[in-house]
């Protein structure tokens, strides 16, 4: 690596640098707490992987720069500097066994939020050109074809065609004024296109007037995964111009790649401007429709099913009781996790980690907390209400020989529609 890269990836750490960071590592009184809220620490026992080792780039370009004790150690030539084979060690670290989850801030006894500091020292990082390459392959697709996995909207016009047969129903696509704009992720439209089918049905039983846009229908924030601000505004940017042209009241995002967060809460900022819509996740909208009496249901699945809460949606944005709510509209025999909501545990695949493969066997060993968890309630079948946690649950229960089939929460109220002549949908 040049020293130019070098040099680029300490300018961006440096831009990173600010009031909450310089609080954070004044602060930090070298608990541990964050160590035991790690999933990948805490099924591996391996030091490398406590949240606050992770920082250690950031934190040597803070102390030597940013403090009058580093200056004057600097003085001397005290100082550990930040080096290209650092970087190059490091990487891993940032990209391998963290998926931003968050779980450590939120146990911070002096309220540290690590994970934001993760990020910000993944924009170091990339910058350096110390990143996956498969993140760094999702991002670049995801500027030049609008997808991380580069599915044009020929691809989501074959799901689309196949929701109307099977439907019977009209998908709308680019209806200028609608209520809500739905995008999508990559992961429903090639892995599980149902979700497609379930909004179109729900939609058109609650009444809801809703599009496509032809514009941009992926909510897959590969900007944020990797750690580039300017990446994540460009795909921000592009939802909002999409839906200032339909001139919609909301968008809805799915929960996947960190595309809730990426564009309800972090977009105004990356963008530096508000919307003139609003955001909201598909269970919240679920659930408001649920509340004011649009959803009518029939039956109740009688197995003993069980809910894993996505850590954007759950312990960032504090959705927690809507998915409950809705459950408790279908499920006749639910039971929580021991530890759920804000507390539950990360699948183990988000914040890019699903689209590393050198972290696929890593990935299979974190997911031993959440298989620990499953199995301590032995659920006939499993729920959630996001691609990526869907797909790492099936691989990681495959994996474990557990035979626990893996469903969508938004599928599965579709599933139990009734019709206004009282027939099921």
């Amino acid at each position: 690596m040049s020293e130019l890269s070098l040099e680029r990836g300490l300018n961006a750490l440096r831009a990173e640098i600010d009031a909450p960071v310089a609080a954070f590592f004044s602060s930090c009184v070298h608990c541990g707490l964050c160590a035991e809220a790690c999933l990948f620490y805490v099924e591996t026992g391996d030091p490398q992987y406590t949240p606050i080792k992770k920082l250690e780039p950031l934190r040597r370009v803070w102390q030597a720069e940013f403090t009058l004790f580093g200056r004057i150690k600097g003085l001397f030539g005290l100082n550990k500097k930040v080096t290209d084979e650092m970087l190059k060690e490091w990487e891993p670290l940032l990209y391998d066994s963290c998926s931003m989850c968050a779980r450590c801030s939120m146990v911070c006894p002096v309220g540290n939020d690590i994970q934001y500091m993760i990020r910000k020292t993944r924009e170091g990082m990339v910058a350096a050109g110390h990143a996956p390459e498969g993140l760094i392959t999702a991002a670049a697709r995801a500027v030049r074809t609008g997808s991380p996995m580069g599915l044009k909207w020929k691809t989501l016009q074959v799901q689309i065609d196949h929701v109307e047969a099977s439907s019977g129903l009209k998908v709308p696509i680019d209806v200028e004024g609608a209520d809500y704009l739905v995008l999508l992720s990559s992961m429903e439209i090639i892995n599980f296109p149902e979700y497609l089918e379930a909004i179109t049905k729900i939609f058109d039983h609650a009444g809801v007037s809703w599009t496509l846009s032809t514009d941009c229908y992926e909510a897959t924030n590969a900007g944020i995964q990797i750690g580039n601000k300017d990446i994540a505004a460009t795909l921000v940017q592009r939802i909002v111009d999409a839906a200032v042209k339909l001139k919609v009241k909301n968008v809805i995002s799915p929960e996947c790649g960190h595309a809730y967060t990426a564009v309800r809460w972090e977009g105004p900022n990356l963008i530096g401007k508000s919307y003139p819509f609003r955001v909201f996740h598909i269970i919240e909208v679920l659930d408001e429709l649920r509340a004011s009496g649009r959803i009518k249901t029939e039956g109740k699945e009688m197995d003993r099913l069980s809910l894993h809460d996505p850590c954007n949606l759950a312990r960032k944005s504090g959705v927690i009781q809507q998915q409950r709510n809705l459950m408790d509209l279908v499920a006749d025999n639910f039971v929580d996790l021991k530890e759920h909501g804000r507390y539950q545990w990360c699948c183990g695949a988000g914040g890019g980690v699903s689209s590393n493969e050198r972290a696929a066997e890593l990935k299979m060993t974190a997911f031993k907390r959440k298989k620990a968890q499953i199995e301590e309630v032995a659920p006939e079948r499993m729920v959630t209400m996001c691609a990526t946690c869907r797909t790492q649950l099936e691989e990681g229960l495959e994996e474990f020989n557990m035979d626990i089939p893996v469903v969508g929460l938004t599928e599965m109220i579709a599933e139990h529609l009734v019709e206004k002549n009282g027939d099921r949908t």
